[in-house]
């Protein structure tokens, strides 16, 4: 997947388009925005894009998408793209664009003062970015508007057809407290900004109002939140160049801490040619702002090329770049409910991404939180609004979501510090930096997200019947081999973005196909009982499969099961002509030494079920047999229909 570009100058856009005229192309939906939305979403950046892309799989759920910018970005902002974060780009469906478009973070550098000329640098130590078998995805670098224009694509394909309107800013919003849960209860009002619509009001009535509007939030300040934290007091400057270099290390990711000069983070970015610096500038004083220091382009460049020496390095082109000051803050809630009203009252605004947490981009990890963040919330409320789950289900955002963005915070605070080297008696402490970086090598790859058990996450009960798929962590994926069509696939690319839930059912050794068996009983009470969670909450006339999803997992090589002797259940019929679904059922990959059962510590005697939720984490692990937990879990917050 060699792809190379920008060598004669930075181009935005899709690099496979070859005039660079034509991916300039304007997006966005003509005319008024609609009087009356389910859901409406402020703000185009990572968060919202990414919400707007899960609620456009519901053609039934109308949804829009407004934001102040006249267009789509083009260029800077983020680009670090974690590993968790490229198994949820697989699940919307673009995740082989963006391997094939990115910079692969494949190994990381540390460089320290010399000690023999501490004005100069040399290398300290080279580690792997991502420990093997963390994910079947690598960390990778790319420009932030391609990840937009992917969830773009994704909107613009969709069943809803949706596009953003730009040219709006968010004036205010009013929630009417006697509205009922069904009821468009926030009244939002948007002023026009583009030439030839300047200064018009628009009107929309919303059920939901959803706030990915950055830092400066107006609907964070509508609802009253504030975001509270560290005041910022080091100023960072950050640019992508195309740049001649002797820096040995320029295609890798790199740390470098000079003696008197502060840190510099070089990472590569796509395309081969072009890449990105972070440069410590200087400690602010309190209260001041780093506006105030008139920083321009060159002093950033002067100062790396000091902390870069004896190397050098000649800027040819800056394609962007910003300064800007570190500060870790978060709000309390991610909702318009205060805590002493959950119990009464149903959210009806929302807040995410920049909005809810803000801190430095040095650890990568804004943007993928953020798209984490929208991930959580699309599908409950797609599934709240398509009356699969009572409402009560979307306090559970906030909860969620709110303790993971305040682990954010603090990794955030230590590794700026550890990097702002100029604040330590003593200087760089190359070791200290390298040892920080290895070991919290699970939280920037986005894996260490844990939710601890609620009406949605299970508790740890039978954790050991499957140890390596943790309740309240993403579902680890695993190669495995297709049974129908012996096709080597990954199971947890069985997981799309269509708000449904999975329930993987790992058999024992024993014949899955036999009258007896543990998985045909489990099939069978999926089918047959009045408790069946499957039978329950299913719409009639519904595929069988189009809310709880059943794979089954076998121990045996393919070639020694027949797929025609399965329970039916795993051969759904589908569609208009009912036809059969054959990709239900999985073996482990034993000609490539891939043991799924191994890899993920299932338990080979007794087997069991993993329930997994629609953003890919797992919710419960239970005993084959357990029909009644299996269906007390699902009935804990799904509405029955049936």
């Amino acid at each position: 997947m060699l792809m190379q570009f920008h060598l004669n100058g930075f181009q935005p856009g899709d690099p496979e388009i070859a005039d660079p005229a034509d991916r300039l192309q304007a997006s966005g939906a003509a005319g008024a925005v609609p009087d009356e939305v389910d859901v409406l979403i402020v703000g185009c950046g990572p968060a919202g894009l990414t919400l707007a892309a899960q609620l456009a799989q519901f053609p039934d759920i109308k949804t829009c998408i407004v934001e102040q910018k006249s267009d789509r970005l083009l260029v800077g902002q983020a680009d670090g793209i974690a590993c968790r974060t490229m198994e949820m780009f697989h699940a919307y469906g673009f995740s082989e664009r963006v391997l094939k478009e990115a910079y692969w973070v494949n190994e990381t550098t540390f460089w320290k003062p010399d000690e023999r000329r501490p004005d100069t640098i040399i290398r300290s130590g080279r580690v792997q970015d991502v420990e093997d078998g963390l994910s079947e995805f690598p960390h990778v670098i790319l420009n932030q508007a391609r990840i937009h224009d992917g969830f773009l694509d994704v909107m613009r394909k969709s069943p809803a057809k949706l596009e953003p309107h730009y040219s709006r800013r968010l004036l205010d919003l009013q929630v009417d407290p006697a509205a009922g849960p069904g009821d468009h209860a926030v009244t939002v009002r948007l002023e026009r900004v583009d030439a030839a619509n300047e200064g018009k009001v628009e009107t929309v009535k919303a059920r939901y109002v959803v706030g990915c509007d950055g830092a400066r939030s107006t609907v964070r300040k509508s609802i009253g939140r504030e975001l509270h934290g560290d005041s910022a007091n080091h100023a960072w400057g950050v640019m992508d160049v195309l740049a001649v270099t002797d820096f040995p290390d320029i295609r890798f990711k790199s740390l470098i801490q000079s003696a008197r000069d502060g840190s510099l983070l070089i990472i590569p970015r796509e395309g081969g040619y072009m890449v990105r610096i972070y440069v410590e500038l200087a400690k602010l004083e309190v209260g001041e702002r780093v506006a105030s220091r008139n920083i321009t382009a060159d002093d950033v460049i002067a100062k790396a090329q000091r902390i870069l020496k004896p190397h050098t390095l000649e800027v040819k082109e800056i394609a962007w770049w910003s300064v800007y000051e570190i500060g870790q803050r978060l709000t309390d809630k991610f909702d318009d409910v205060p805590d002493a009203e959950t119990a009464t009252r149903l959210p009806r605004i929302f807040i995410a991404g920049d909005a809810c947490h803000t801190h430095s981009p040095k650890a990568g990890q804004g943007m993928n939180v953020s798209m984490q963040d929208a991930f959580n919330l699309g599908w409950k409320l797609a599934a709240v609004m398509r009356k699969q789950c009572a409402p009560q289900l979307l306090h559970s955002y906030s909860a969620e979501r709110q303790a993971v963005a305040k682990e954010l915070i603090d990794f955030d605070r230590e590794w700026a510090g550890i990097l702002a080297s100029a604040a330590k008696a003593g200087g760089a402490d190359a070791a200290k930096t390298q040892d920080y970086f290895v070991r919290h090598g699970r939280y920037t790859a986005g894996t260490a997200t844990h939710y601890r058990p609620s009406l949605l996450t299970g508790a740890a009960s039978h954790q050991h019947l499957a140890q390596g798929l943790v309740i309240g962590k993403r579902f680890h994926s695993a190669p495995v081999i297709r049974l129908a069509d012996a096709k080597p696939v990954h199971l947890g690319h069985a997981g799309q973005a269509d708000g449904r839930f999975r329930i993987y059912a790992f058999s024992p050794a024993e014949d899955p196909a036999a009258a007896g068996s543990a998985l045909r009983a489990l099939c069978n009470f999926l089918t047959e009982a009045r408790e069946s969670p499957v039978r329950r909450y299913t719409p009639g006339g519904a595929d069988v499969d189009s809310v709880i999803d059943l794979r089954a997992v076998f121990q045996q090589n393919h070639r020694e099961l027949a797929v025609e002797a399965m329970p039916p259940l795993l051969l759904p019929r589908k569609g208009r002509y009912g036809l059969r679904d054959y990709e239900k059922m999985y073996c482990p990959d034993l000609k490539s030494g891939h043991d799924v059962f191994a890899m993920r510590g299932i338990d080979r005697t007794a087997g069991c079920m993993v329930v997994v939720r629609p953003d890919q984490y797992v919710a419960n692990v239970l005993p084959l047999d357990d029909f009644a937990g299996l269906a007390s879990y699902f009935d804990a917050f799904m509405l029955q229909v049936n």
